[in-house]
């Protein structure tokens, strides 16, 4: 699945990177590794996004489809400080931005 973000720096296309990684910990839930990739080609920035089991209680986890849709227009409001912090994660930390979505920060899932 494939969900098209209309960002200021152009379109771009958010994917699912890898298969979801379910947590057995009390606290967390699940984590999502994601790709945005520009239209043009000329840039891909990767970064996992976890949300917490109380979170990932109240939605279907198992529809990714629909989890990348709800997510969507929440990355498309925070585009560019996520991605400001997803490259300067990678360049600095050499490992990936983690986005988590959680009680304090439920982001797209603030129902």
């Amino acid at each position: 699945m494939t969900v098209e973000l209309k960002t200021g720096r152009g379109n771009y296309r958010l994917t699912l990177a890898g298969p979801p990684k379910v947590s057995r910990s009390a606290t967390e839930g699940f984590t999502l590794a994601l790709s945005f990739d520009s239209v043009d080609g000329l840039e891909r920035i990767g970064l996992l996004c976890t949300i917490a089991r109380e979170l990932s209680d109240m939605v279907d986890t198992s529809d990714t489809d629909a989890l990348l849709q709800r997510m969507a227009p929440w990355f498309e409001l925070e585009f560019e400080q996520v991605r400001e912090a997803a490259l300067k994660s990678i360049r600095t930390d050499r490992r990936p931005h983690v986005v988590r979505f959680d009680h304090e920060n439920p982001g797209p899932f603030n129902e």
